[in-house]
């Protein structure tokens, strides 16, 4: 019944999306809207048809691989420290202000501050897409340390559990779920910073795809850029999603 439900509910999305896209393009034929700001869908499939042969999906290439390195160093960092912190209550407490006060500051925002640092290449891009997904992963982590049961905690120093025992049988299976969700956001922050990186530092990918796109004024070549990274954060959840259910599984199993 739920697979039933699924498949229905799946139909009636891509019908709803199929109605928005013949309502899109026959505006744009009717002459409501100049196609020079807004181009029909079959002017961005004819761009995306050419571009295939321009060199776009080595771009496309670029901005996934630049996402996925930078997602999994944020991933990495982020599950990483928020061990180290989450195990200890005293740490949480020295290190809660100043997970404040960083948390909120925008990673673009700082880019210029690494591109001083680092200069206008590969390694800055990913240090900010780290940088800046890092966030959701880490106190994800750490609110999934934090909320241990306490009777674990107990069951634990019966048993006579390591520090990195404790770790391993309880504190990560845990700390999981929290963890999972922070990285499905962490991937979202990857691919806009990714964009942005490429914009401001000259990197071939997407974003300097649809920049230059916009100054020259080729509208259908800039509406499809948008398509493709669209389609790279729908693919990407999806993925996610799928891995988060499947190696959450014994959830629901318990």
């Amino acid at each position: 019944m739920k697979r039933a439900v699924s498949w229905s509910g799946l139909a009636a999305g891509v019908l709803v999306l199929a109605v928005w896209v013949a309502a899109w393009e026959a505006i744009v034929r009717a002459g409501w809207i100049s196609p020079v700001f807004l181009p029909g869908p079959s002017a961005i499939a004819a761009a995306l048809q050419d571009g295939w042969h321009e060199g776009l999906m080595a771009r496309l290439g670029g901005t996934v691989m630049r996402m996925v390195v930078g997602w999994l160093l944020a991933s990495l960092l982020g599950i990483g420290l928020g061990t180290l912190i989450g195990c200890s209550r005293t740490l949480r407490t020295w290190l809660q202000p100043t997970l404040e006060a960083l948390r909120p500051l925008p990673a673009s925002a700082l880019m210029p501050l690494f591109i001083a640092l680092m200069g206008l290449s590969p390694a800055m891009v990913l240090a900010v897409i780290a940088f800046g997904a890092m966030w959701p992963v880490l106190l994800g982590t750490v609110h999934g340390f934090a909320s241990i049961e306490p009777r674990l905690q107990e069951v634990a120093r019966v048993l006579g559990l390591s520090r990195r025992g404790f770790i391993v049988k309880i504190g990560l299976p845990n700390a999981m779920p929290d963890a999972l969700a922070g990285m499905r956001l962490s991937m979202t922050v990857s691919l806009i910073l990714a964009v942005v990186g490429e914009i401001l530092a000259s990197q071939d990918g997407l974003g300097s795809a649809v920049i230059l796109a916009a100054r020259s004024f080729r509208s259908a070549e800039l509406f499809a850029g948008v398509v493709l990274l669209g389609v790279i954060g729908l693919v990407s959840n999806t993925l996610l999603g799928a891995a988060e259910a499947w190696l959450l599984r014994w959830r629901s199993v318990a």
